[in-house]
C-alpha cells in the first residue's frame, strides 16, 4: 500500500517540464534556431548585405587597378612559371654544355666577390661597395634548356647561407656553413642518373658529402650542365616616419672564379655555350645590368645578376577581397543580435524552457550562425576571388599564379574565418548580453588588430605578435604566397605575409571562439535568464 506525500510537502523527484519528449534533442533544436534566424527579415537581410559588401568592394578595387609597365604594350610582360605551376624568378647566367643522358659536373669554386649598390648618400651619387649579398648563388647546375621556368637542379655556395641545393624554384636543402676563399675552396658536384640528381661537397676534392637528391619527373634524356652565378639584390630597410618599414632593393652583382672543371657524360667535352637567362632589355636593344664569362687556361670567371627561386613581385589573389572587413562588420553584428535580441525582448526564456540543457540551445545557435554564414561567405569569395583575378589580369596587373588547392584553401579558407568570427561574435553576445558592449569587443580584438598590423602604423614586431596572439591571426587563411626562407624578401604583415602558417593562424582564432563559447555556456548555466 502507497501513501501520498502530505500537502504542502516537497519531494525529490525531479521536475519534469510539460513540454514533449524530444524537444531537448539537438535536431530539434537545430531546427528551431534556424526557423529563427530565417524568420527576421534583418539577419537575413544582414547577410545578404555582407556577401554584397564583400564581391561589390573587392570587385570595385580590382576594376580600379591598372599597371602599365610602357613600351609598345599597356600590358606587363608574362611572369615565368615553373613546373609546379608557381610564378618564378629566372634570371642568372649560365656558362654549359649540352648532356644526354647520365653524367657529372665538379668544380672547385675558388672565390666568390662582386659589388652592391648602397643608399644615395647624395641625390643622383650613385655608390657602389665590393662585397655579395647573402643569398648571392655561385655553383653547378642542371637544366631543361635555357627557357625561363625549365626543371632544375643546382649545387651552389651562397654569400652567408653555405652550400645549398636547390631544384625547381622552391625546393631547397642545406649544406655545410662557411664562404669560400682562395685559402679556403669549396668543391661541388651534381650528377645525373635518370630524372634523380644528388648534389655534393667536399673540402678537399676526396672526401665527399652528399647535399641532397632532387627528383625531377620528366626531365627530357638532353639537357643542359654547366656552371651559374646569380646576385638577387642588396636590400635595405629602413623605420617608415609613422611605424612600419620602407623597403628597397638595389643592384648587385657576384663574380666567382671556378676551376678543376670535370664533365662526365655523352656529348659534353665540346665549346661552351653561355647564356644571360632572363636578361632584361632596354629600350634602345642593350641588355639591362648584364653578366659575362671569361676563360683563362681552366679558369671560368663568371658574373652573374638576378635570383633562382619563387618570385614574390605582383599582386595576390586575395587582393581580391578587399571588402572583407567591411562584410566581417556586418556578420558580427547579426551573429551578436541573434543571442542579445533574444535578452532584449524577453524570449531568452521561451527558449530556455523548450530546451533545459542550456549549453545545447547556445551550442544550437552557434551551429546556424555559423553555418549560415559560411554558406554566405563561400557564395561571396567563390565569386569576387576568381572574377577579381581575372580583371586585375585584364587590367595589365601580375596576378602571382597559385595551385587549384590553394585557391580553393583562400576561397573555402576565408568563409571560415567569417563563420568563426560570426561564432566568436555570438558568444561575446551571450556573455555580454548587451548588443553593443559584445559588438565592440568583437571588432576591438578580431578588426583593429589586422588593421593596425597591416597599416604600416605599428613597429614590424609588434604587428607580428598581434597577428600571433589575437584572433587576428585566423587572417593568416588568407595567405596564398608562403614565405620562402632562400628567396630575398621582406616578409611583413604590411606586405601579406603572416608570422603563423595559414591552418595554424586559423587554429588560433578557432581557439578563441571554443575559449568565449564555453565561457559563455558556464555563464547562462549559473545566471538567471
Amino acid at each position: 500500500m502507497t501513501t501520498g506525500a502530505p500537502p504542502g510537502a516537497t519531494t525529490g523527484a525531479p521536475y519534469r517540464s510539460g513540454l514533449r519528449a524530444g524537444r531537448d534533442g539537438l535536431a530539434q533544436l537545430l531546427r528551431a534556431e534556424w526557423t529563427k534566424f530565417r524568420s527576421v527579415r534583418g539577419w537575413v537581410l544582414g547577410m545578404a548585405v555582407a556577401t554584397l559588401v564583400i564581391v561589390l568592394l573587392g570587385l570595385l578595387s580590382a576594376s580600379g587597378s591598372h599597371t602599365s609597365c610602357g613600351g609598345p604594350s599597356d600590358a606587363c610582360p608574362a611572369v615565368p612559371v615553373g613546373p609546379g605551376g608557381e610564378a618564378v624568378t629566372d634570371h642568372f647566367y649560365f656558362v654549359h654544355q649540352p648532356l644526354d643522358g647520365d653524367g657529372s659536373v665538379t668544380v672547385r669554386v675558388n672565390s666568390m666577390t662582386g659589388e652592391k649598390r648602397l643608399p644615395d648618400a647624395q641625390p643622383g651619387v650613385r655608390r657602389v661597395a665590393s662585397g655579395v649579398v647573402p643569398w648571392a648563388k655561385a655553383g653547378v647546375m642542371v637544366k631543361d634548356g635555357v627557357r625561363q621556368g625549365s626543371a632544375y637542379a643546382a649545387v651552389m655556395i651562397t654569400g652567408e647561407h653555405g652550400v645549398r641545393m636547390q631544384d625547381n624554384f622552391t625546393h631547397d636543402v642545406a649544406g655545410r656553413p662557411g664562404g669560400v676563399s682562395k685559402e679556403s675552396p669549396r668543391w661541388l658536384r651534381l650528377t645525373r642518373s635518370g630524372d634523380t640528381l644528388t648534389g655534393y661537397e667536399s673540402a678537399d676534392g676526396r672526401q665527399w658529402t652528399k647535399v641532397g637528391t632532387a627528383v625531377l619527373a620528366g626531365l627530357p634524356a638532353t639537357v643542359r650542365i654547366g656552371l651559374f652565378a646569380a646576385s638577387p639584390g642588396a636590400m635595405t630597410v629602413t623605420q617608415g616616419d609613422l611605424g612600419g618599414a620602407v623597403v628597397a632593393v638595389r643592384f648587385s652583382e657576384t663574380t666567382a672564379a671556378f676551376d678543376q672543371v670535370s664533365l662526365q657524360g655523352k656529348a659534353t667535352g665540346g665549346m661552351w655555350a653561355h647564356d644571360d637567362v632572363g636578361v632584361v632589355y632596354e629600350a634602345d636593344g642593350q641588355p639591362h645590368h648584364p653578366g659575362r664569362f671569361t676563360r683563362s687556361g681552366d679558369t671560368f670567371t663568371v658574373t652573374g645578376v638576378g635570383d633562382i627561386g619563387p618570385s614574390t613581385e605582383g599582386m595576390n589573389i586575395e587582393s581580391t577581397l578587399s571588402g572583407m572587413l567591411a562584410g566581417l562588420i556586418v556578420v558580427i553584428v547579426v551573429a551578436v543580435l541573434f543571442i542579445t535580441a533574444e535578452y532584449r525582448r524577453g524570449l531568452i526564456r521561451t527558449s530556455l524552457l523548450a530546451s533545459p540543457r542550456r549549453g545545447r540551445m547556445l551550442a544550437a545557435k552557434a551551429v546556424i550562425v555559423g553555418a549560415v554564414t559560411f554558406v554566405a561567405g563561400l557564395a561571396a569569395t567563390g565569386a569576387v576571388v576568381p572574377i577579381g583575378t581575372r580583371i586585375l589580369r585584364s587590367n595589365g596587373n601580375q596576378v602571382l599564379p597559385v595551385s587549384t588547392l590553394t585557391e580553393v584553401r583562400v576561397v573555402a579558407g576565408t568563409a571560415a574565418l567569417l563563420a568563426v568570427v560570426a561564432v566568436f561574435a555570438l558568444a561575446l553576445g551571450a556573455l555580454f548580453r548587451n548588443s553593443a558592449a559584445a559588438v565592440t569587443a568583437a571588432i576591438a580584438v578580431v578588426v583593429v588588430p589586422h588593421v593596425l598590423a597591416t597599416a604600416s602604423v605599428l613597429p614590424v614586431g609588434v604587428s607580428q605578435w598581434l597577428l600571433r596572439l589575437t584572433p587576428a591571426a585566423g587572417f593568416a587563411i588568407q595567405q596564398s604566397i608562403p614565405e620562402y626562407a632562400h628567396v630575398l624578401g621582406y616578409y611583413s604583415p604590411q606586405g601579406g605575409y603572416y608570422p603563423l602558417a595559414p591552418w595554424a593562424g586559423l587554429a588560433v582564432l578557432c581557439g578563441y571562439a571554443a575559449l568565449a563559447l564555453g565561457l559563455a555556456v558556464v555563464q547562462l548555466r549559473r545566471r538567471d535568464a
